[in-house]
């Protein structure tokens, strides 16, 4: 097998773990007063499966080959890193705010600092890239598009749960918080 593709599988359950320790560690720590989640976390765990899954069987194959394995690589890890700068950034930056679910928790607080400054969603983005440089890793155009297309479709459901729920627990606060930003890409 491949060193690229071993890399590729490592950091991809390395992330998987990752994601799944942190939300073990926090659904233990949190006071949760209201959920709004409608099944959103299960929409997004069954679109990224997917999309992994679809991604990961299009690149064993030749469709949609590129065949500049090494710059595809480079420039997909560097992506999968940029996303977990971000993602991990946004993490910190919530502290305590931080859930997994659509919840409102004790004490609940806007935060508008660092990247929540500029956009509500840089967790979402951070992932989303993060599954970019992935995808791109495997040098395969239709690869990228099967990670991308469910995984986008997962993210946008998720957001759009989520704004509708922030607005019914802040109501003008978060509606003068989304004039102020932008929801996922800071353009």
């Amino acid at each position: 097998m491949n060193i690229k593709l071993i890399l590729i599988i490592a950091f991809s359950m390395l992330y998987g773990f990752f994601e799944i320790f942190m939300s073990r560690r926090l659904k233990s720590k949190r006071n949760v007063s209201k959920s709004g989640d409608k099944r959103s976390i299960w929409f997004l765990t069954i679109s990224i499966s997917i999309g992994f899954w679809l991604s990961f069987i299009m690149a064993s194959t030749k469709m949609g080959r590129i065949y500049h394995w090494n710059t595809f690589f480079v420039t997909g890890s560097i992506l999968a890193l940029i996303g977990l700068i971000i993602r991990v950034t946004s993490i910190l930056t919530l502290k305590q705010q931080f859930t997994y679910t659509v919840t409102k928790i004790e004490n609940h607080e806007l935060i508008e600092t660092g990247l929540y400054k500029i956009i509500r969603h840089p967790g979402y983005l951070g992932q989303l890239i993060i599954f970019l440089g992935i995808s791109t890793c495997l040098s395969n155009w239709l690869s990228i598009l099967l990670m991308i297309i469910p995984v986008l479709l997962g993210y946008l459901n998720r957001i759009n749960v989520e704004e509708r729920f922030m607005v019914e627990q802040m109501g003008q606060k978060y509606l003068d918080y989304q004039t102020r930003t932008k929801k996922l890409i800071p353009m």
